[in-house]
């Protein structure tokens, strides 16, 4: 008999207890990586490279604080600044509030706005049938194949932001890898929809030249406004997305607590197990003893099965996060929808898997294997 097939045997001796430690394990890793994915997505990945181009200038007090129209041509003043747009948004509902016919909408410039963003394309006589339809609007592939819609279809948004209802035309379905899953219409219909909004937007979408311009435009946008009655916060694309992640609250502090309490839980789990199986097998541990079986060969055999347990349980949690995640990062759920996973984020989950393995097994195995032969072979358990 090989070491690996005597581990695989004594991992196993108990199928029914072996089977639900692996169950457990493998729903903890898949907790461990949706919240690892999300924390990439969040906090690690910098988004497409266009996007490294843009800026977001916003009221510097709030969201929802609005920021005149006129800041929109003295931003172009600033040196390096190549194209701006403003954007609103409108949070309308489309049908019902159930999740799934949920997207986002924002009012813009369709004459300017594809030039800021560059890595949206679309052909250039919905472009042009766009932009020649105040009531028209564009949205992205997936959402348009998720919802059915066409070319000429009417898309009924209920405002909630705004007290208003909007009929839209489908002019234009762009493509973004990764998709965006959003619509944009015309500004000037928001205008003509909701009197009070106008001459007013929510922020603006600045795309500059290199990417070394982005920190230097930011400076010189917010001191332009610096001293008037509505100041700004310009920042990168990424930037702003964080700082609209963390008006949700501390997402950083509940991942984290998810985190530990998965890897504590895991470990609790694991150890019991393992104080279990060696504890009735403490007789043939005695026996192995006197086979020949040196301490250290017994506390490797014993570990082996405490990590073999947690391994197997991490691969298939693993596999089920992947099919979860492909699942979550879609329009709709609420989650980005360029999350996925990652050989890094996998690879981290089978450490974390071995990690709880070895340390949940360590004691139990250590005592076992520095027993005495005589206590160990009296031993009744």
């Amino acid at each position: 008999m090989t070491l690996a097939s005597f581990v695989a045997k004594s991992a196993f001796r108990n199928k029914r207890r072996s089977l639900l430690t692996v169950a457990s394990i493998a729903f903890s890793l898949l907790l461990l990586c949706i919240m690892l994915c999300v924390w990439r997505t969040f906090y690690i990945d910098k988004g497409a490279p266009d996007s490294a181009l843009r800026i977001m200038t916003r009221h510097k007090v709030s969201f929802a604080n609005p920021l005149p129209i006129y800041y929109r041509d003295k931003i172009r003043t600033v040196p390096g600044v190549v194209h701006v747009v403003p954007m609103s948004w409108f949070g309308g509902t489309y049908k019902d509030d159930k999740p799934e016919n949920y997207f986002a909408q924002f009012a813009t410039d369709p004459d300017e706005y594809f030039d800021v963003a560059a890595d949206k394309a679309m052909p250039a006589d919905q472009l042009a049938a766009w932009k020649r339809d105040r009531t028209g609007c564009v949205v992205d592939v997936d959402l348009a194949r998720k919802h059915h819609w066409k070319i000429g279809d009417h898309i009924i948004l209920q405002g909630t932001t705004f007290s208003a209802n909007l009929d839209l035309t489908v002019r234009g379905i762009y493509a973004i890898d990764p998709p965006s899953s959003n619509l944009y219409f015309h500004t000037k219909y928001l205008e003509e929809s909701v009197g009070w909004f106008k001459d007013n937007t929510f922020f603006y979408f600045t795309r500059v030249d290199t990417p070394e311009d982005v920190p230097r435009v930011a400076r010189a946008i917010d001191d332009m406004f610096h001293g008037s009655p509505v100041p700004t916060r310009s920042e990168s694309e990424q930037a702003f997305k964080l700082d609209f992640i963390n008006t949700l609250g501390s997402v950083k502090a509940f991942i984290l607590s998810i985190c530990g309490a998965v890897l504590f839980t895991t470990l609790l789990v694991c150890a019991n197990t393992m104080a279990m199986s060696i504890r009735e097998r403490t007789r043939e541990v005695a026996v192995l003893r006197t086979l020949g079986f040196t301490r250290g060969s017994i506390l490797e055999l014993l570990l082996s099965e405490s990590i073999a347990i947690s391994v197997i349980g991490g691969l298939i949690g693993v596999a089920f996060a992947t099919g979860a995640i492909l699942f979550m990062a879609r329009p709709g759920i609420g989650l980005p929808v360029s999350m996925h996973m990652t050989a890094a984020t996998a690879a981290v989950a089978m450490v974390v898997a071995a990690f709880v393995g070895l340390v949940s097994g360590l004691i139990p195995s250590y005592r076992a294997s520095h027993l005495g032969i005589v206590d160990a072979l009296r031993h009744i358990g």
